[in-house]
């Protein structure tokens, strides 16, 4: 039970700590050079990076908690069976999606840690022989001692002067992964009749209805 937790809550806990981060940065860089007429140099793109993960992240919470918009004027007209039909056919699209995503991800971020690329236009067939793009740093991010070891493991032991760009990007693939693994849970829940569909509810517009109701009886 306690697995499934933290499950649920992994992307509310990453998207927590990549806000705190981000506030931290920026306020300490805000402070650092009003008072003392200095700066972090490398805080701007820190947050550039904390940003793209935090919104990377957030595309998969949203299919989660199913905060993501759609249109559903045509589908509310169809009785539950077709509209659970429709349903599922538009879960596999996103899942098809998902997976051409991760697929374009992996073989974008595969270069940066000296691996190689899959083969195949639209699905993976095998890999492919890539060259080794393991030596490309940030601009400015210093890098940090406890990671001295992708040296060894991906830049054939040569000394990387900043951070490696293998580190920022591999939210690619991480968050390609994770949103195909929510729309497939998502998918699931259609077919098990837990939920009608993929998009958004109609929770808000109930509690809107239910508050103007209250203020009606008052």
């Amino acid at each position: 039970m306690s697995t499934t937790h933290h499950t649920k809550g992994f992307e509310e806990t990453v998207i927590a700590v990549l806000l705190g981060l981000m506030t931290m940065i920026t306020f300490v860089n805000v402070v650092l050079r009003y008072i003392f007429n200095t700066s972090l140099i490398w805080g701007l793109e820190v947050t550039l990076i904390l940003f793209a993960w935090l919104v990377l992240f957030g595309v998969s919470y949203g299919v989660k908690v199913t905060a993501h918009l759609g249109v559903d004027a045509i589908t509310n007209m169809l009785s539950p069976g077709p509209r659970k039909v429709v349903a599922l056919i538009a879960g596999a699209l996103c899942i098809a999606y998902a997976f051409l995503l991760l697929k374009g991800a992996w073989d974008y971020w595969a270069p940066y840690a000296a691996l190689d690329r899959t083969s195949g236009r639209w699905f993976p067939t095998g890999f492919e022989q890539t060259r080794d793009q393991a030596w490309y740093i940030t601009d400015q991010v210093p890098m940090p001692e406890f990671l001295r070891f992708l040296e060894g493991w991906i830049n054939q032991g040569e000394t990387y002067d900043k951070l490696p760009r293998v580190i920022p990007y591999v939210i690619l693939p991480i968050g390609a992964a994770l949103l195909l693994f929510r729309f497939i849970q998502a998918t699931i829940r259609v077919w098990t009749g837990k939920a009608e569909s993929l998009i958004v509810s109609h929770e808000v517009e109930d509690e809107i209805d239910q508050i103007k109701d209250h203020q009606w009886e008052e």
